[in-house]
């Protein structure tokens, strides 16, 4: 059981996820390929369609305090526009359609809200992304769903997202992303959040975090390590170059098998249609072996 147990029943969905499957498969910003857009209810959809268990999605809130799905600093590329997301009101935001969608024959392909994605699943699990900045607003406005137990929130680590976090009412789950053992310990000295687990940052395979020793001291606290697969444009690996990239293009696994083998509980993907039955063979043939040596 992941969080402490003064949660159990806060994290009971989350758990009862782990239980069914381990590693779960979260997806980057969900699936957006061909004419899907990332971060949009569609794009929760093609992931969860995947088998994917978790779906991570980034929040923007408009000037005039209304929740969008948006990965800030994507406008121009996505929207055709140059403006931040950040700096526009709602009423902006909601005209806004995404570029590669002909709006001639079709209807148009809109900037997706928070409350259309969290009230059309209902059962799916979230990772919460860039949504720290508005916590003072953002967490009273969850508590009017029904997304405790399944809405992990993240942040770096910052005085000022924890204390907001340590002072609200109801006990979200939270995953910090932490760089150093030093980033670790300061989390945990916050006893009021509930810290279900971490989503570890390691440059390169000497790092501590890249130890299969780390994780279970980890799991021995009763937290589960969330590991980077994805690739980002800046190249600088999420975790040790055990990647997306090298599991697609080379050999699995050297990439997603050493994260299952080091003990991740959690991988973010952007390819879960991949992922998903290497997961599931892994986990397949691990079963397989437990029952041959009985």
């Amino acid at each position: 059981m992941f969080g402490h147990p003064r949660f159990a029943q806060q994290n009971a969905p989350l758990n009862a996820a782990f239980a069914r499957a381990r590693p779960l498969v979260a997806v980057h910003r969900g699936t957006g390929l061909g004419t899907i857009a990332e971060n949009t209810q569609q794009a929760v959809e093609a992931a969860l369609r995947q088998g994917a268990e978790m779906v991570e999605i980034d929040v923007v809130e408009s000037t005039d305090g209304e929740f969008f799905l948006f990965h800030d600093g994507c406008e121009e590329m996505q929207l055709g526009i140059q403006e931040n997301i950040r700096t526009l009101d709602s009423k902006t935001i909601r005209a806004l359609e995404y570029r590669w969608r002909s709006t001639g024959t079709s209807e148009a392909y809109r900037v997706a809200t928070l409350e259309e994605v969290l009230s059309q699943n209902r059962h799916a699990l979230f990772n919460i992304d860039r949504s720290w900045w508005y916590w003072e607003r953002l967490l009273p406005y969850l508590d009017d769903y029904d997304v405790l137990g399944r809405a992990v929130l993240k942040s770096p680590v910052d005085r000022e997202a924890l204390e907001l976090l340590a002072a609200h009412h109801v006990k979200y789950a939270f995953a910090p992303m932490v760089r150093s053992h030093e980033d670790v310990l300061r989390v945990l000295e916050y006893t009021e959040i509930n810290t279900v687990g971490l989503e570890l940052l390691a440059e390169g395979p000497d790092h501590e975090f890249a130890s299969t020793d780390y994780v279970a001291w980890l799991h021995s606290r009763g937290l589960f390590a969330l590991v980077n697969a994805i690739n980002l444009n800046d190249r600088v690996p999420l975790f040790c170059g055990w990647d997306d990239e090298m599991s697609v293009l080379g050999d699995p696994d050297s990439g997603w098998g050493r994260l299952v083998g080091l003990g991740a509980d959690i991988i973010q993907t952007d390819w879960p249609g991949l992922l998903v039955p290497y997961r599931n063979a892994v986990l397949d043939g691990a079963s397989a072996r437990a029952l041959a040596s009985q």
